[in-house]
């Protein structure tokens, strides 16, 4: 039987077959910050910067979601493939590896449909 770790795992390797920039940008915007010499970051927060490049930077056309389960298999991929910067992320434990697959599909939510559903307070 599948495991949600797995699972989740099978969804970020397709994700990144089909937009490798995301790892590019990934690598490039963590070594920004080793440079700026902060000893430890936030992966979640280097995927905030990538959301923020692709969506206000982009070319308008080119467009595409990040998952919110891509961090923690990022952060640990960077580490192992730079054993140098092992610890910059910090990383707790997957406990997805106690439950079961969801068989569903990866979650991007469908940013038109959130727009139609926000309310303006008063």
């Amino acid at each position: 039987m599948k495991t949600r770790y797995e699972e989740m795992r099978e969804q970020v390797q397709a994700y990144h077959k089909k937009h490798p920039e995301v790892w590019e940008l990934f690598c490039d915007f963590t070594f920004q910050m080793i440079r700026r010499r902060y000893k430890h970051y936030s992966a979640k927060a280097v995927f905030e910067r990538i959301r923020w490049e692709k969506d206000a930077g982009g070319d308008g056309v080119t467009q595409f979601k990040v998952g919110n389960n891509h961090p923690a298999f990022y952060a640990r991929a960077f580490m192992k493939k730079y054993p140098e910067h092992d610890g910059f992320f910090r990383l707790r434990e997957q406990t997805s590896h106690k439950r079961s697959a969801t068989n569903l599909d990866e979650y991007f939510p469908n940013l038109t449909e959130g727009l139609n559903k926000l309310t303006v307070m008063k």
